[in-house]
């Protein structure tokens, strides 16, 4: 991974000083730049057709104003957010953020009335309790409800089914600097840092890590010697850190691929879904088609990435892009590549595999079948 810069909690409080003295930004003007961003990233990773019920829950700090933020916006991208707000903050700003959220019939959630094990009721936890101010250890209602995060990151430990875990800025419990000293806390499925990672970002080992804060001005830049990544288009985050083990975005439609080898497949995953059928190659026109129904910027990178070809360094696909991006900047139509186009699977089988104790997996196996002059599924348990 190439450099970037890490904060300390002193270098984090003095940015934000700046930003909103003499370089001019409101608190809330840098709380909806955050907020978006956070939506922004899980939007990236977990689509709202499949972790459609998402759950916010919000500290009395500006970090719990971040998540407010987010959860507005994840309504407006399709998500059904739901709001847990224990300690609400009485200032106009997070009173207007609570109003905003009420126009929508967002439902806000009381602490105790949680389930046990936040998975039954909701597809995506968002972490916005505390920001890289705290210290010291989180008190009642906070530290029940860090505990029922943990008990869900447990259980996807053992192979159960959980809800992936979302911390604004920093994972809530941890120490901005050193991370999880007691090594009990929170260990999210994504942390979306904002301005710049802080220093406890380090010990982030969760598969997405991103960072949001495409408003940091050059002077910023420059008196604090931040190594920043580029933002992609026009987008407000973006991915940093180790990429996850399988990576869907890696799996583009380029139809000369390296051979799968099976050493390289992770054991055990958790869970799998296998489709049989045949497979034909969609024509040019239908390619040509959806590559120009891509946002301008995963088009270019289409054309920078040969995907799976050698490349000197990330710095070589950066300069391409940046040279595209310039030349197609008229809005001129960006040409799709010869090598790039798609494949349409027809199926017929669909296998779905959970990983169990003691591997007695589940094994279930839908076929279509006519009955009674109707298609259906015959569902068949297979052995694991």
């Amino acid at each position: 991974m190439e450099s970037i810069s890490y904060l300390s909690q002193r270098e984090a409080a003095a940015i934000d000083e700046e930003l909103m003295g003499p370089l001019g930004f409101s608190v809330d003007q840098l709380m909806e730049l955050a907020g978006l961003s956070v939506a922004c990233a899980i939007h990236e990773v977990y689509k709202p057709k499949e972790y459609n019920r998402v759950l916010a829950i919000c500290g009395p700090g500006n970090n719990g104003g971040d998540g407010l933020v987010a959860a507005r916006h994840l309504y407006h991208f399709g998500y059904k957010p739901s709001i847990c707000y224990p300690k609400r903050t009485p200032k106009p700003l997070y009173n207007g953020l609570v109003t905003q959220l009420e126009s929508l019939s967002v439902p806000f959630v009381s602490a105790e009335d949680l389930p046990s094990d936040l998975s039954d009721e909701f597809d995506i936890l968002i972490d916005a309790i505390f920001g890289f101010s705290f210290h010291g250890t989180p008190r009642p209602p906070f530290d029940a409800i860090i505990q029922k995060l943990v008990y869900c990151q447990n259980r996807h430990n053992a192979g159960l089914k959980s809800s992936p875990i979302v911390s604004v800025d920093i994972p809530s419990g941890w120490h901005v600097e050193e991370g999880d000293t007691s090594a009990e806390g929170i260990k999210p499925d994504m942390l979306v840092s904002l301005t710049a990672p802080k220093l406890c970002a380090k010990k982030f080992s969760g598969p997405h890590h991103f960072l949001g804060g495409r408003f940091v001005p050059p002077p910023i830049v420059e008196k604090y010697k931040l190594h920043l990544p580029p933002y992609p288009g026009t987008s407000m985050c973006v991915r940093i850190g180790r990429p996850p083990q399988v990576d869907i975005s890696s799996l583009r439609e380029n139809y000369i691929s390296p051979p799968l080898l099976e050493d390289q497949v992770e054991a055990d995953p958790l869970e799998q879904v296998r489709v049989e059928g045949p497979v034909e190659k969609v024509s040019e026109q239908e390619s040509e088609k959806y590559f120009h129904s891509r946002p301008r910027g995963s088009q270019i990178g289409a054309i920078v990435s040969n995907q799976s070809s050698v490349v000197p360094g990330r710095h070589f696909l950066q300069e391409k892009y940046k040279e595209l991006e310039e030349k197609f900047s008229d809005g001129s139509l960006i040409p799709k590549p010869k090598y790039w186009g798609g494949y349409r699977l027809k199926p017929e089988v669909y296998e779905f595999w959970q990983g169990q104790p003691s591997r007695l997996h589940d094994r279930l196996q839908y076929t279509p079948v006519e009955a009674d002059g109707r298609r259906v599924w015959k569902i068949e348990r297979l052995a694991p």
